[in-house]
């Protein structure tokens, strides 16, 4: 049917919009605000994406010579999984804080037996719905109060007296299954099923100073005492954040999850973990075959010469794409897949362990390298692959390709991540 003269002026009018809009979504708070709000059972799990599987070329662009050695191309295939659709906002990772701070005053200070509730082989869980209604920090009653203080930071460590909660309170236990070790070992009669087990308990707060620790000739001691905690940046991406504590992070969210599906054992979800560096290229494309960037490319700039993502354009040039440091989780325009900032705002953890020459021996079917570092491991040991480039980063970090790393346990104001679960074939 031909199009009509009021159908193709509306067209041009939608595609002038397009071309002359620097800026992405201006929903963001609606839609982060949706998905803080719907952490519920559903088949596809709520604020990610459907990555179909797929195969693509892996690695550098061929005119890369420097990094040719350490991201050598190689065409692989990957199995359909979930993804983010943005990287995890300081709001997100809150409530995981929020929940450990609450558990820790109801088991370990509150003494007020009513906030729990006892299963039928007589073990006590705390009652959320209960906690959710009538919040432990919202009481008057004067014990309680009392009982209360005994989060905050005492004595000497007080400011004018002001009530601040001591995050050195804030630990978070958690075990996970070493699946790789516990096949190595198969056949090794010495070896039980606890051998394979990993328990560990960590802080969860974010290391707020990373903002003068990692420029210490800069003026952000705003950012130091805001960043995390200020409403004003509950949608910006969460940063000072170690690949321990994300996965610490993930452990929580797939027990929150699977928790309150429990009634329900079709809507268990399969673990939310950090994607595998392979997955996390292969989302950044989104589906386009040879491109540098998430957007496509050659360049960095649209056809109206907007910036496409939050990087550094420039020598001493941070604000020319519209941000000082990060952005808004849900800026910028996604890429086909409908994934946010996949290049530029915060550099994001995979679940891969560094290897220089990985690409040379990883399987071409979901190819990954993990290593599960001892403490008393060589540092080489503990890098672990950050893709994407940052907001303080040059162009060059900002490709589909490009390869960093950092060690497991540091924390960097422009190192964030996302998550993945696995796809099970169960219809969207």
């Amino acid at each position: 049917m031909r199009l009509n003269l009021y159908h193709l002026l509306v067209l041009s009018f939608l595609s002038l919009i397009t071309l002359f809009s620097c800026k992405g979504p201006s929903n963001s708070g609606e839609l982060v605000g949706a998905r803080l709000n719907k952490l519920k059972a559903n088949k596809t799990p709520y604020g990610m994406v459907l990555i179909p599987g797929g195969t693509f070329i892996m690695g550098q662009s061929d005119e890369d010579i420097t990094f040719s050695q350490t991201a050598q191309n190689r065409q692989v295939t990957i199995a359909s999984f979930y993804m983010d659709d943005t990287e995890i906002s300081n709001s997100e990772y809150r409530q995981f804080v929020n929940w450990v701070r609450d558990s820790i005053l109801i088991t370990n200070f509150l003494g007020d037996d009513s906030y729990f509730i006892e299963s039928s082989s007589g073990e006590r869980f705390i009652d959320w719905n209960k906690v959710g209604k009538n919040s432990p920090w919202r009481s008057n009653d004067e014990n309680a109060r009392e009982r209360l203080s005994s989060m905050y930071y005492q004595g000497e460590d007080r400011i004018f007296g002001k009530n601040e909660l001591d995050v050195r309170l804030l630990k978070y236990h958690y075990e996970w299954f070493d699946l790789r070790a516990a096949t190595s070992a198969r056949g090794d009669r010495t070896k039980s099923r606890s051998d394979f087990i990993i328990r560990d308990t960590m802080l969860i707060y974010p290391d707020t100073t990373v903002w003068l620790n990692d420029f210490s000739y800069a003026q952000n001691e705003p950012m130091v005492e805001g960043y995390f905690s200020h409403p004003s940046f509950d949608e910006y991406p969460v940063v000072g954040v170690t690949w321990r504590q994300a996965q610490a992070f993930n452990t929580w969210r797939t027990r929150l999850f699977n928790n309150a599906a429990s009634s329900n054992k079709t809507m268990e979800r399969l673990p939310y973990q950090l994607p595998s560096e392979a997955e996390w290229e292969y989302a950044a494309r989104g589906g386009k075959v040879g491109m540098q960037f998430p957007w496509g490319g050659p360049t960095a700039r649209n056809a109206r010469g907007c910036l496409m993502a939050n990087f550094k354009p420039g020598r001493g040039n941070y604000i020319d794409d519209g941000n000082a440091y990060t952005a808004p989780v849900y800026s910028y325009f996604p890429n086909d897949f409908g994934l946010y900032n996949m290049a530029g705002n915060v550099a994001e953890w995979t679940q891969s362990s560094y290897n220089e020459s990985a690409n040379s021996f990883v399987h071409d079917m979901n190819p990954t390298y993990t290593y599960n570092a001892k403490a008393t491991d060589n540092e080489a040991l503990k890098r672990k692959v950050i893709r994407g480039g940052s907001w303080k980063d040059i162009g060059f970090f900002l490709q589909n390709g490009a390869r960093q790393y950092e060690y497991q346990d540091t924390a960097k104001s422009y190192i964030g991540f996302r998550s993945v679960t696995r796809y099970v074939g169960v219809s969207n």
